[in-house]
């Protein structure tokens, strides 16, 4: 659990979630990330996913990746190597059944390369009552 009024990365809570959801972060994606509630709809697991990114809460991101594909650890997500996340949008979501939706998309960025957008159709499965990550294609740009 995160001490009142810091992430769980110890940072100052933002104002605004990072998520675009134009919320409070304190009220939006910051209850999942502390594990206060799971998230309702992939939607809602996608955009605080995204926000965890933002905010480099890795283990959030850890465990709600599905245990069939995450990769053993996210060294590969360490704070200092990734891009600064600047913006999300969503272009659609929906469930395929009871246990199985996806959300598609568009996450901007800015790398020492140079601004940038991820497009992905990510989908998830819920696994003990939980949604989680499985995977996502990278749509062409």
């Amino acid at each position: 659990m995160s001490p009142f009024g810091r992430t769980s990365t110890g940072t100052p809570l933002p104002e605004e979630c990072p998520c675009g959801s134009g919320k409070r972060y304190a009220v939006c994606c910051h209850r999942l990330h502390r594990g206060g509630a799971p998230a309702e709809t992939p939607e809602e697991l996608m955009r605080s996913r995204y926000a965890a990114y933002a905010l480099g809460d890795w283990d959030y991101i850890f465990r709600t990746w599905h245990p069939r594909t995450r990769p053993d650890d996210l060294g590969g997500a360490a704070p200092d190597s990734g891009p600064t996340w600047t913006g999300l949008e969503i272009e659609g979501s929906g469930l395929d059944d009871d246990t199985h939706g996806w959300v598609a998309f568009r996450a901007s960025y800015r790398s020492p390369a140079g601004d940038g957008v991820l497009a992905e159709h990510s989908r998830f499965e819920v696994r003990a009552g939980r949604w989680l990550y499985v995977d996502g294609k990278i749509a062409d740009e």
